[in-house]
């Protein structure tokens, strides 16, 4: 008689705090529209500029409709039932109703029947921003800080029997997507594990609920509390689509301290835990990242082009070797891809050992020019509009140098949790592959506080920095 319960309290989350944010938004527009806020607000200097427009019977009804339907689509992250603390869902709520003004503004702009006039669009939006988030606070899930009723998920069942014997927590059982090779084993049989062991799967403790494609059904039945990873070879789709299904349904995403290497993790521990550090994008952010590096790469290629021949051209005439040079390199979660770059070095000679430009004397002369000025990096604008990598995001590092890297800093795999970058925050602050330690410390701080807007940041600068790198080879 549990489970009924359960499947309720998420929708009555969702219910709750949809219809909450509905009628706090017809109630915001509706003060915002009235006589006597209007003629309060153009006595305060900011607001004096703005018309005092005020819309009444089908028009005010048309209006609020227009907001709700702006404003509900912008809010769709908060109505997830996950646990929220207080600062991060006033930081949350406060940029979606930044993002409804904006969509709410552009009705206005191209002067629709069912815009807002600008003072209502303005208050309705200050109302906005101080009473959704008190709405999304009182109602809020508070994050569990022990957990309570946990499952293991993972592929591997060495890895799983590890976590579960050294984790102690209440464990219900584990899921895998090895559930039916565990469910074909007889008890005290070994079962061989993709490192090449074998591991006697009675010896898990819990029972197996189940694959992977069970997840979120086990997760709402079993009123369960905490996820614990237990992944040892996961694929990007397998690993998001299961941080994902946490987020979604307000479970705790967690790792134990000895896999936390390759997993972004808080660095906080709750006994042999650690939070795992990373949220899915929601799809407007999604939607929002790869429509600006598609624009980013079209609009730089039809550009560039002039320069894309003429470099072509001195690379040719310099000593009659390749334009492209083309090399593998890691994307997220391990997987490899081809990346093309002007070549700015003789083609013998290649080391996976960082080196800088300076000491580098296998650095052509039109080379030196072409990285002075990152003309090098244009083609990787291609590799941008395939969608192997993104305008900004760690940058991506030749296979063989990762390598090299990892066996020396086991925790590099950290950066394989977004897709690689032309540019990031490690790029903007000098700092490349010859320190791995600090180039690992700039992309997982990336990493922690990526959003649309920080990558405009990012590329803001870095096209600055361009700009006055090229005005100084000039001079």
């Amino acid at each position: 008689m549990h489970t009924p319960l359960v499947m309720l309290s998420g929708w009555r989350y969702r219910l709750t705090s949809g219809i909450g944010a509905a009628a706090l938004a017809a109630v915001c527009v509706g003060v915002a529209n009235h006589p006597a806020v209007q003629r309060l607000a153009v006595v305060v200097p900011v607001f004096n500029r703005l018309p005092s427009t005020t819309l009444s019977n089908g028009d005010l009804a048309l209006a609020i409709a227009t907001t709700l339907f702006v404003v509900l689509a912008a809010l769709v992250p908060l109505f997830k039932p996950r646990p929220r603390r207080v600062l991060d869902t006033i930081l949350l709520t406060e940029q979606r109703v930044f993002l409804a003004a904006v969509g709410l503004a552009a009705i206005g702009y191209f002067d629709y029947t069912y815009r807002l006039p600008r003072t209502t669009l303005v208050l309705a939006t200050l109302t906005m921003g101080v009473s959704f988030p008190a709405w999304f606070v009182a109602i809020r899930r508070n994050p569990q800080v022990d957990p309570e009723r946990t499952v293991v998920v993972g592929d591997d069942p060495g890895t799983i029997e590890e976590v579960t014997r050294e984790t102690d927590v209440p464990i219900e059982g584990y899921v895998s997507s090895l559930a039916s090779r565990f469910a074909a084993a007889p008890p005290g049989t070994a079962t061989p594990t993709p490192d090449g062991g074998t591991v006697d799967v009675s010896a898990i403790r819990g029972e197996c609920l189940g694959g992977l494609a069970r997840l979120k059904q086990v997760l709402i039945e079993r009123d369960i509390d905490t996820v614990v990873f237990a992944f040892e070879h996961p694929t990007q789709e397998v690993f998001f689509n299961t941080l994902d299904i946490c987020h979604r349904t307000g479970v705790n995403a967690k790792v134990h301290h000895s896999h936390a290497d390759t997993v972004l993790t808080t660095g906080i521990e709750t006994g042999d835990l650690v939070d795992i550090d990373i949220e899915p994008w929601d799809w407007q952010s999604h939607v929002f990242k790869r429509a600006f590096d598609i624009l980013f790469a079209l609009v730089g290629l039809f550009v560039l082009a002039p320069i894309m021949l003429l470099a072509a051209a001195a690379i040719k005439l310099d000593d009659g070797g390749p334009i492209l040079y083309a090399q593998q390199r890691t994307a997220e979660f391990g997987d490899v891809f081809t990346v093309y770059k002007f070549r700015t070095m003789v083609p013998d000679g290649e080391s996976a050992e960082p080196i800088d430009d300076a000491e580098n004397d296998r650095i052509t002369r039109v080379g030196r020019y072409l990285r002075a000025t990152h003309l090098d990096e244009i083609p990787q604008l291609l590799a941008i509009l395939g969608g192997k990598m993104s305008v900004v995001g760690p940058r991506a590092a030749w296979v063989d140098e990762e390598a090299e890297i990892e066996s020396e800093l086991s925790s590099w795999r950290k950066r394989w949790f977004v897709k690689p970058g032309l540019t990031g925050l490690a790029q903007i602050n000098g700092v490349t592959s010859t320190d791995p330690d600090e180039k690992l410390r700039y992309d997982l701080a990336y990493i922690r506080n990526q959003s649309f807007w920080f990558d405009l940041r990012i590329v803001l600068r870095q096209l600055w920095m361009v700009f006055t790198d090229a005005i100084a080879i000039l001079r």
